[in-house]
């Protein structure tokens, strides 16, 4: 009886820090690794990456396989308890209990997850292949919870895509950090990679030149009358209103009329559009990929709320 314990209790601990480790070494490992070793055909990152894919399913996986292990703690040490104080077990038990869970507490779950929190690529790939066993193995537990948390996930209001996005900028600010000190990254780049994160997810409503401080030209207007608003306004691109309707037909960069020959106002560059619920760095995207320097910022009933200029875009980036 006394080896039967002994060895349940050598189990339940490794099982223990086995699952310990392996769940702070998912959710610390870099997911770009875990994706460039599938690429290169590694089985044990293909099997990995899905469940980066699917949490809940190595959460559950996590949590069964942990209760197995307590269970099987508890176990040993109710049956060695029994084979040696057959007299007064339950007081036994209790004081077994109390004595040996620093024992589990350190060897079980601190010690380990402190080892996969140093390295977390690496071991969690050399204990994946156990893992994912052990998800085939207790699926038939670990899916009902999987189902579970799918079932309450879809009759929760609340979207999940808000976290998921924070999850990946805390990986990507990690991996950039790494990059840093492996000196790959200057710290301009760095710099630069922090400022598109901060301002990824804002709207470019917050960035928007209401229409009230916009000086606007007609077309008829002469290019030396045009040239001398800019000067005094120091503003190097102005939208151009047509004269019947004044409504704006594009706009006019202060380079180009200083380089275009004749008095016309020339050449009238087309004005795209964008929606003032548009992210910050989608209208970026969309003139750095058009060329232009000037976009009308719009509602959802198509109303024009001001302009963004490219300049007042790449500000918050440095």
């Amino acid at each position: 009886m006394i080896w039967t314990a002994l060895g349940l209790w050598i189990a339940g601990m490794l099982l223990s820090a086995f699952f310990s480790g392996c769940e702070t070494g998912f959710y610390r490992a870099t997911r770009l690794r875990l994706v460039l070793d599938a690429m290169g055909g590694d089985r044990v990152a293909r099997g990995l990456l899905f469940l980066t894919n699917h949490p809940s399913l190595f959460v559950a996986t996590a949590l069964v396989g942990n209760s197995m292990a307590n269970n099987m703690i508890s176990l040993a040490t109710v049956i060695a308890v029994g084979a040696i104080v057959p007299q007064t077990p339950e007081a036994a038990e209790i004081i077994a209990a109390i004595i040996l869970a620093p024992v589990v507490l350190v060897y079980g779950e601190l010690l380990p997850k402190n080892l996969f929190l140093q390295a977390p690529n690496r071991l969690l790939h050399r204990c994946g292949a156990g893992f994912l066993f052990f998800v085939v193995v207790l699926f038939p537990l670990a899916g009902l919870l999987w189902l579970l948390g799918r079932l309450i996930g879809r009759l929760s209001p609340t979207s999940r895509e808000p976290v998921r996005l924070v999850l990946a900028q805390r990986e990507l600010r990690h991996i950039l950090a790494e990059g840093h000190e492996a000196g790959i990254l200057h710290p301009a780049q760095q710099s630069l990679a922090h400022g598109i994160l901060a301002v990824a997810r804002k709207p470019v409503r917050q960035f928007l030149t209401p229409l009230g401080h916009i000086m606007q030209v007609r077309a008829d207007m002469s290019k030396q009358a045009v040239l001398r608003m800019a000067q005094r306004s120091h503003t190097p691109v102005i939208p151009v209103a047509d004269v019947a309707t004044g409504r704006w037909i594009g706009y006019v960069r202060v380079v180009d009329l200083r380089l275009h020959d004749g008095d016309a106002l020339a050449p009238i560059r087309t004005l795209p559009e964008v929606r003032d619920d548009s992210t910050h760095l989608a209208a970026l995207m969309r003139l750095e990929s058009t060329g232009e320097s000037l976009a009308r910022v719009t509602n959802a009933q198509g109303e024009t709320l001001g302009i963004v200029t490219l300049e007042r875009l790449r500000e918050p980036l440095f």
